[in-house]
């Protein structure tokens, strides 16, 4: 037996924290009764999602990475009908993004539906890297990449200490170019760090997520992920 949500992102329906929010929703269902969160269910259960049978057969495992475009939103569907990363990939899987970009961020993303791996690359323990290109506003001091190097206030936390790396800056457009590396994914963690300092972020590019990068995609384009990159992928954490 295992809990309910643990299965349902198992079989590639949504990631797990995601299938959490579900049950907290009331919309998972366990033969007749509403699913409770962190209930164990059997092989014969059924399981409902918004009134819908989930298929426990198990599906093939497939794994994308794209480069996300500005203007897309990093959801499955979308409420206002603004074009989706899913909307992207040629698939008959259902798939879903293993983490976020914000809608004006681009850059790399992997998409899968499998949610032991995405429960894998997204559990801050790993520590799995994820290293941003930032534009931003003003000429960045060295006493500002020492802050962002030890850690922010953010949302009423201290963010961990990061890579930072001023690449580049334009006196006459006073603006930077920033690497910067973090192990977190809090919301809009990035563009709250600068701004924790005084510093607008005015684009925003993740370059690369753990060893993967997206070098040779054009804007939009993805491509699938070799076993021996999935395999790798594995090995940066443990199971959880």
């Amino acid at each position: 037996m295992e809990r309910v949500q643990k299965v349902i992102s198992n079989l590639g329906y949504t990631s797990r924290r995601e299938a959490e929010k579900l049950i907290l929703e009331g919309k998972v269902y366990i033969n007749s009764k509403k699913a409770e969160l962190g209930e164990k269910v059997k092989d014969s259960d059924n399981i409902f999602i918004d009134g819908v049978l989930l298929d426990r057969k198990k599906s093939e495992k497939v794994y994308f990475l794209l480069n996300k475009p500005r203007g897309v939103v990093t959801t499955v569907k979308d409420d206002k009908e603004r074009k989706t990363v899913v909307s992207l990939i040629e698939t008959e899987n259902r798939i879903y993004p293993v983490g976020r970009l914000d809608y004006d961020t681009t850059g790399a993303l992997i998409l899968t539906n499998d949610g032991e791996l995405t429960n894998l690359l997204l559990h801050p323990s790993n520590n799995i890297e994820k290293v941003y290109l930032a534009k931003v506003k003003g000429i960045l001091t060295g006493s500002d990449i020492y802050k962002l190097k030890n850690g922010v206030i953010i949302d009423n936390f201290k963010t961990s200490k990061a890579k930072v790396k001023l690449k580049s800056y334009n006196k006459k457009t006073n603006t930077s170019m920033v690497l910067i590396t973090i192990h977190e994914g809090h919301n809009h963690q990035v563009k709250k760090m600068f701004e924790a300092i005084g510093y607008q972020v005015l684009k925003l590019t993740r370059i690369r997520f753990a060893f993967l990068d997206v070098k040779n995609l054009k804007s939009g384009e993805y491509r699938m992920l070799t076993k021996k990159e999935v395999n790798k992928l594995y090995s940066l954490g443990r199971e959880i």
